[in-house]
């Protein structure tokens, strides 16, 4: 970090830590958001952490001449960003980022904990690309059948960076904002599917299909290991499970997947069995569907 950037900090570090109570973390990022300068036009970002309850917010100040952000936010809002995958530019934060105020150390193990993704963490992430690449990919489908062209286009052009990310997880490694430059290098193949979709001389409908068919291989071979945290809930009670009670577990209710497709496919491949009983909360002639893994 410049000594311009230190400077600026120095002075302003005692009224964003002393003057509010409950704060044990502060990062600063330079250039928060390196790919969307003509958008938010931010110098520096300061992420103010506290272990107190209280409203997440965002300020912007002037401070000598550099234009700055200042995002508060609780420890557990910060995890639970880290931990679901919905706010996607704060992991890139704390690990660009350099800690200014650390006194409990959370940051720095933040840090370290994200360069090497923990098992769980792993887990939650996978479920969540691969619900999304799944989703995608139906809906580029749906619409190519259809005949909406540039809707399936648009959702081929997702499907495409969810499958980036998916395999980018899979290898350990943090999806950058600029994932095709990131997948040139690590996934030519995928890359090479996206230059295809993007620059071919076919038609607009043959490069769909060409794309549609390369990620449906992925889309079958991918779903079991993907969908590991499902399997991973069910093992813990040999009764079958209702999809309200999946959807309430702690584990599955914070993420943001599709929940009934993912169990829908998963029963069509084998790896899911879908149980019908008898249930007092609903009618006598209704059956209730459950799942459970296959013995």
């Amino acid at each position: 970090m410049g000594d311009n950037v230190v400077e600026i900090l120095n002075k302003q570090v005692s009224s964003l830590i002393q003057h509010k109570e409950g704060v044990i973390g502060l990062l600063a990022v330079k250039d928060p958001y390196p790919f969307q300068r003509q958008l938010d036009g931010l110098d520096m970002l300061l992420l103010v952490i506290s272990d107190e309850a209280c409203d997440p917010s965002i300020e912007h100040r002037r401070m000598d001449g550099q234009h700055v952000m200042i995002q508060r936010v609780t420890r557990d809002l910060l995890l639970h960003w880290i931990s679901n995958s919905r706010h996607k530019d704060v992991m890139e934060w704390i690990l660009r980022g350099d800690i200014v105020y650390d006194p409990e150390e959370m940051i720095q193990r933040l840090k370290a904990d994200m360069r090497i993704y923990s098992d769980e963490l792993m887990k939650r992430k996978l479920l969540v690309e691969y619900s999304q690449f799944l989703h995608s990919y139906l809906l580029a489908k749906q619409n190519l059948e259809d005949g909406f062209l540039l809707d399936a286009h648009n959702h081929i052009v997702r499907t495409l960076i969810h499958y980036a990310h998916l395999e980018l997880i899979e290898a350990g490694q943090h999806p950058e904002p600029l994932v095709w430059r990131q997948m040139r290098r690590f996934h030519p193949g995928i890359y090479k599917l996206y230059e295809e979709l993007s620059a071919s001389p076919e038609t607009l409908e043959q490069r769909i299909k060409l794309v549609l068919l390369a990620c449906e291989f992925s889309i079958m071979s991918k779903m079991k290991s993907s969908c590991g945290l499902i399997f991973q809930i069910m093992e813990s009670c040999d009764e079958p499970w209702s999809i309200s009670e999946l959807s309430h577990h702690c584990t599955l209710s914070d993420l943001p997947i599709d929940l009934s497709l993912l169990l829908q496919k998963n029963v069509q491949r084998g790896y899911l069995r879908e149980v019908a009983v008898l249930s007092r909360s609903i009618e006598a002639e209704a059956l209730e569907l459950r799942y459970k893994l296959p013995r």
